[in-house]
């Protein structure tokens, strides 16, 4: 489980510090850009973040006055252990009144559910008319089970995805390039060795870490623009609920 403060301000010497960073930064970008383009400036009085974990980034949204409603699986199912706001069973209905979120968040859960059809139906049933779905999830990173692990997107098949359930994509913001993100998962490789080893192991991680984590910010800026957005470890999206046609 990852801490509130280890997410929205992870250490640069943690193994997943710069990753970590690029994301946070990457989510409150996003939310200055939904609140401005997608929704009149207007702050939303109701987000309910499907698959919310430990909720790391629910002061984020909480400080623009959002009512933050969380959905998961039962404690010990979920990777955390906060107790969520609605209990979440897989295929089943969310007892969530239909319309009635005016933005529905997901962050780095869809690569872990197998039923996409059912999770974004369930995203677009609770969203308002013009509310806003924001997401994140992986491109390209390591097999990680909590407690499952389905899928990688490319861009394309990403915003597919998405489009074909129901949703505009309004934009896709790639977070951590190609250069950057192999050095990360030698960073991980390297931190899971070191870890094993009492005391000396965590404070080799650390400098090794942070050595890397300097490297990929260099690796990201000068990768070119086009292979990072081709290429990312992570993508956010912002959508919207599409309109029915002939309206």
């Amino acid at each position: 489980m990852e801490s509130t403060d280890a997410r929205l301000a992870p250490p640069f010497w943690r193994h997943d510090g710069y990753t970590l960073d690029c994301l946070q930064n990457g989510i409150r970008r996003a939310i200055a850009d939904a609140r401005q383009d997608l929704s009149a400036g207007v702050a939303p009085k109701t987000v309910v973040d499907i698959g919310a974990g430990s909720a790391p980034y629910r002061t984020l949204f909480e400080a623009i006055g959002a009512k933050y409603v969380t959905c998961d699986m039962a404690v010990g199912e979920n990777g955390g252990s906060i107790l969520p706001d609605v209990t979440l069973v897989p295929g089943h209905e969310i007892d969530i009144r239909s319309s009635s979120a005016d933005w529905v968040v997901s962050f780095q859960v869809l690569e872990h559910v197998w039923d996409l059809d059912w999770y974004l139906g369930e995203c677009r049933r609770v969203l308002k008319s013009g509310g806003v779905l924001m997401l994140s999830t992986h491109g390209t990173w390591l097999f990680h089970p909590h407690p499952t692990d389905f899928r990688r997107w490319t861009r394309d098949g990403l915003r597919d995805e998405i489009r074909s359930r129901g949703f505009d994509v309004v934009s896709l913001t790639p977070i951590v390039g190609p250069l950057a993100w192999t050095t990360q998962f030698r960073s991980l490789a390297y931190h899971h060795v070191l870890s094993r080893m009492p005391l000396i192991g965590k404070i080799f991680s650390a400098l090794l870490c942070t050595f890397m984590n300097m490297r990929m910010r260099l690796e990201d800026r000068v990768t070119p623009r086009a292979q990072l957005e081709s290429n990312a470890a992570v993508y956010i999206v912002l959508a919207t609920v599409s309109k029915p046609t002939g309206i």
